[in-house]
């Protein structure tokens, strides 16, 4: 059941976080230096703004911060037809083996879940294209499975024995959003990756994180501040503006997430708040409250029962619910128990204004896109202020989207 507050939320409607954003407001390139981007700093309700190097200088000596490590994979793959027609498949998320670091580990075969684009002009049979890997030949084929929702299930086969990461970035090409409106140039393989990327997986960047620099770092250190690193794979459908009138009629997208055990306990040592790096650092933060409540209720449950779906934090639940460090050792527990260094989970999370956050006390952000459920999300951390910002950020030049300059929110 949906609380009073549940419902509210869903019946919120999209048309009210829509702003006019000019296209030449959208940042199409990085600027030169990363860390040299602007910051606007909101810090309860007051608006300013400062360089992002700077940023250390405005958090609280000993606090937490936790970055997303996740690393953006080359997922747009092109196959020509002996017709000549071009046909796009974007990797959206594995199918078999579906565990992303075997995955790419894989030597001849396996299956996604896909985008097609040119779909019409592909009806049947196999295609396939030739690559070189370190001076070797080899034949990569793409055969139709079948359709899994709105995706398609494509399976590939591949002979000389490389690995899937070697296929890929032979062959395939950055996934860099739509609205830039250009095509990906070798630059982008090093700028639309953060400093601190890792893990291969997602299809977009976790852009909050491209401003930081080793120098940053390196000052975050100094002033006693601690870093976190955990893993969500960003989907497509994490920029997707909000189509529906209203967000209760809205679907999320499913993510997965993970978590090491000593972020865990690093959290709780923090009295369970942290300083998020992105919003995809928020929705895993916020989504392990949820998957320790599922613990703490059951102790004897799965890792694939942790996942978190999108209505499942405005549910009603009988009493009061527990504070969230009882929580979170719940959950620390649980892995203890079954000898988990890491969690692997999925989150559906919808973080929108009614939304009571649990962990994440400051966020570092982009500027989003209107009609988002990341401006939705922002907007509950601020407690509606978002307007106040986003109308500093159009009057001052501040560079919008995946590319542009950044914001610290203190709510």
């Amino acid at each position: 059941m949906i609380t009073f507050a549940g419902m509210k939320t869903k019946e919120i409607q999209i048309q009210d976080y829509s702003y006019a954003l000019p296209d030449e407001r959208i940042a199409k390139f990085p600027i030169a230096e990363r860390d040299h981007s602007k910051l606007l700093i909101y810090n309860k309700g007051e608006v300013g703004e400062d360089v992002f190097y700077h940023l250390p200088e405005h958090l609280p000596q000993g606090a937490l911060m936790v970055f997303n490590n996740t690393k953006v994979i080359q997922a747009r793959l092109h196959f020509r037809k002996e017709t000549g027609a071009l046909i796009e498949i974007f990797l959206l998320e594995p199918a078999k083996p579906a565990d992303y670091e075997q995955m790419f580990q894989t030597r001849d075969c396996c299956q996604w879940l896909c985008i097609i684009g040119n779909q019409k002009k592909w009806k049947e049979g196999a295609l396939s294209r030739t690559l070189d890997i370190n001076g070797k030949q080899m034949t990569i084929t793409a055969t139709r499975k079948g359709e899994a929702g709105t995706s398609q299930l494509i399976e590939f086969q591949w002979d000389g024995g490389a690995s899937l990461a070697e296929v890929i970035d032979a062959i395939g090409e950055l996934p860099i959003p739509p609205y830039l409106n250009r095509k990906a140039e070798e630059s982008d393989k090093t700028t639309y990756q953060t400093v601190y990327s890792k893990i291969k997986g997602s299809v977009a960047a976790p852009t909050a994180g491209l401003h930081f620099t080793e120098r940053v770092l390196a000052d975050l250190d100094q002033r006693g501040i601690e870093r976190e690193e955990l893993t969500l794979h960003v989907g497509a459908g994490t920029f997707k503006p909000v189509k529906s009138a209203t967000i209760g009629e809205h679907d999320m997208h499913t993510e997965y997430v993970a978590v090491r055990r000593h972020t865990i306990e690093r959290l709780l040592a923090h009295d369970a708040e942290a300083i998020a790096v992105g919003t995809t650092s928020v929705r895993t933060l916020e989504s392990l409250y949820y998957m320790g409540l599922k613990v703490l209720r059951n102790p004897d449950l799965k890792e694939e029962d942790l996942h978190v779906r999108q209505w499942e934090p405005y549910e009603e639940v009988s009493g009061e619910n527990p504070e969230v460090k009882e929580v979170l050792q719940a959950l620390l527990d649980w892995m203890v128990r079954n000898d988990l260094t890491v969690l692997h989970s999925s989150t559906q999370i919808i973080i929108a204004p009614g939304y009571d956050y649990k962990i994440v006390r400051m966020l570092v952000t982009n500027f989003h896109q209107p009609q988002s459920t990341l401006l939705l999300l922002v907007s509950a951390f601020v407690k509606g202020d978002w307007r106040k910002i986003y109308d500093y950020a159009l009057s001052h030049d501040f560079r919008f989207l995946s590319y542009g300059d950044s914001s610290l929110l203190i709510p």
